[in-house]
């Protein structure tokens, strides 16, 4: 276990290797689960403010369910979550030519019409986090089949989890806390 500021950072977050492999996996994440996404509550406000400019990325079944069911909801398990399509695709995915799940929020980020990429919940996967009154649990948790191609992939590139979530984990926690992570493993690896 790594302590860094108030967090406990699992040892497999540096040890282990992880690249996704998409053209495997096809987005798996992103409908295999049993809610939607986990959303922080800083994140409900977003996800009002960029809605309409989202919305023309989403599937006709995507806005159906999200007008019925909100754009997000309360799980008493997970807490706040997007909206699933029958308990399955987060509301807000839709797929691609190639049959791989693809976010309407990122791409519209990409498409430069927001300023926010995703939720971070799903910028961080496979790492998770669970909130403690102390200390947040960070987490390294791949779904065994699913991720088995990013792990593989992961080993073969020797792309630690952590290197491979640089991005949301400095979006997340900052560049002090990523360079934290990276002196940790350059000191015992």
């Amino acid at each position: 276990m790594i302590v860094i500021e108030h967090t406990l950072v699992s040892d497999e977050v540096v040890e282990e290797r992880f690249v996704c492999d998409l053209s495997s996996c096809k987005g798996g994440c992103c409908e295999d689960g049993d809610t939607g996404a986990p959303l922080d509550v800083k994140e409900l406000d977003i996800i009002n403010e960029v809605y309409e400019v989202v919305k023309p990325y989403l599937t006709s079944e995507g806005v159906r369910v999200i007008e019925k069911e909100g754009r997000y909801s309360y799980d008493k398990e997970f807490g706040w979550v997007t909206p699933a399509i029958n308990n399955g695709m987060c509301a807000y995915g839709y797929r691609d030519e190639k049959g791989v799940i693809k976010c309407a929020f990122e791409q519209a980020y990409n498409d430069g019409k927001t300023t926010w990429k995703k939720p971070i919940s799903c910028h961080l996967f496979p790492i998770r986090i669970k909130a403690g009154k102390e200390y947040d649990m960070v987490n390294y948790e791949p779904r065994e089949t699913l991720c088995s191609a990013a792990c593989s992939l992961g080993n073969k590139l020797k792309v630690p989890v952590y290197v491979f979530l640089k991005e949301p984990i400095i979006r997340k926690y900052g560049q002090e806390y990523y360079d934290a992570l990276d002196a940790y493993y350059k000191m015992y690896h």
